[in-house]
């Protein structure tokens, strides 16, 4: 076998990539093809594209700001203070890593946050490491339901050794088939359920899930890397108040930050395990820009997150509707589409999650493929569904009516076969004028809702 036999990425990526270095003997070309790469993007997906994806969230002007600030080239290896540090000179980062531990501690209403880690998986990683040994039994859900690799055999989960049994769900209704679970938890008795939702519509049983375990000492753990930000702003369940005993998440996705990990947590008993795992073992210098810029992000959710998540909400909802009405079948429209930020449409019919992803994208419509009730775990690269958010268009200041247009949009690509690349020039007309982002300190409300 060859070097190349081994190689995971895109080989035609990768000999394009070759082809720019071997074109010329200059790293300052180099440098620019690089550059010019990034304001492609900037230029494509930032100002002429709809943007649907869930995990992705666009920062405010500050918060981007401070992700390149002189900061960021700063150690500071520890907890905060002066004698935690191994470096001296960290007074002032201090003060900014103090500041964004207390504005989470205010915004998730809890009595302990942490800031340090790099992504939710990583927080679900803390969570294992501090909270059961190889070998344990914990429960969550499969991937098919919206469960997410980080707490199945292929992530975290896996990777620290703990048996997997899964969380029984409704296949018609996608929520937590709580007499099933009962009759399955108590027989493998786990130590730790865990609800991980990528595909996450509704929201959980926490309280009655937290109930059956509590019988013989096991923890509830929320993994709310994709509700955070709705969470914070009061537009979701409370996990925190509902039996959990350590929530997880993402400042990237409804959190509208810096792609970033936070771990919010009650019981002080859980405080020395969790912050032993976190620091030395996951993390020890941790980038202090995004710690500055979370923490801002965290000051605009205590500011302006009502509104901006119930909007969020509000938009979803209008999508959905809008694509059903429009001839693609939405995941629980019985129930009202959604009770979050996403959307999941079985677009089956129109060739599949993978196909239609990618012909939405050449008609300046980006969203993912996702599995869906019913794809099976072979069905990973080519599932049924399409998933969208409304994070980005929210914050741009759209609402309900402009649903309806995106919907349109999408329509016109899957019913009606218009080309993607007609469907392209009404959607960058549409996206040009909207380029502000809300809900910041920089620019506050959109106009209509001041």
């Amino acid at each position: 076998m060859t070097e190349k036999d081994f190689e995971v990425h895109d080989p035609q990526a990768l000999a394009q990539a070759r082809a720019i270095l071997t074109a010329s003997e200059s790293p300052r070309e180099w440098a620019k093809a690089v550059v010019e790469a990034v304001q492609r993007n900037d230029e494509w997906r930032g100002k002429r594209c709809i943007n649907l994806l869930a995990p992705e969230a666009p920062t405010s002007p500050t918060v981007r700001a401070l992700l390149s600030s002189e900061i960021g080239t700063r150690a500071a290896e520890g907890h905060i203070g002066r004698v935690n540090r191994w470096f001296a000179g960290t007074q002032h980062i201090d003060e900014v890593e103090a500041l964004c531990v207390e504005l989470l501690k205010l915004a998730f209403r809890c009595r302990y946050a942490d800031h340090r880690l790099m992504g939710s998986m990583l927080g679900n990683m803390a969570v294992y490491h501090a909270m059961a040994q190889p070998g344990d039994v914990i429960m969550s859900a499969a991937q098919p339901f919206g469960g997410h690799s980080s707490n199945r055999v292929d992530g975290p989960a896996g990777m620290r050794g703990l048996q997997i049994v899964d969380v029984p769900f409704d296949p018609l209704e996608l929520e937590v088939d709580l007499a099933e679970f009962a009759r399955a938890a108590r027989q493998a008795r786990p130590k730790l359920v865990v609800m991980g939702m990528s595909m996450t519509l509704f929201p959980l049983p926490v309280r009655e899930m937290s109930e059956i375990i509590a019988e013989w000492g096991g923890k509830f753990i929320f993994d709310g890397a994709h509700q955070a930000g709705l969470i914070a702003g009061g537009q979701f369940q409370d996990p925190l108040n509902e039996g959990a005993v350590v929530l997880t998440g993402s400042a990237g996705k409804t959190f509208s930050g810096p792609q970033s990990g936070i771990i919010l947590w009650n019981d002080p008993e859980l405080t020395r395990p969790l912050a032993d795992t976190i620091f030395p073992v996951l993390a020890a210098t941790h980038q202090v820009n995004r710690v500055a810029a979370l923490a801002v992000s965290a000051a605009e959710m205590l500011e302006f997150g009502k509104f901006y998540m119930a909007q969020i909400v509000r938009n979803s909802q209008a999508l959905g509707k809008a694509l059903d009405e429009r001839g693609i079948p939405v995941v629980g429209a019985r129930r009202g589409y959604t009770r979050t930020h996403q959307v999941i449409a079985n677009v089956k019919q129109f060739g599949g999650g993978l196909d239609v992803a990618h012909r939405l994208a050449q008609a300046n419509l980006i969203t993912n493929k996702n599995l869906v009730p019913g794809d099976q775990p072979e069905d990973w690269d080519r599932p049924s569904g399409l998933r969208m958010g409304t994070i980005e268009v929210t914050r741009l200041g759209m609402r309900e009516a402009d649903m309806e247009t995106i919907a349109g949009f999408i329509a016109r690509v899957l019913v009606e076969n218009e080309p993607p690349k007609q469907v392209a020039k009404d959607v960058e007309d549409f996206r040009l004028p909207q380029q502000v982002l809300y809900y910041n300190f920089d620019h506050g409300m959109p106009p209509w809702a001041q």
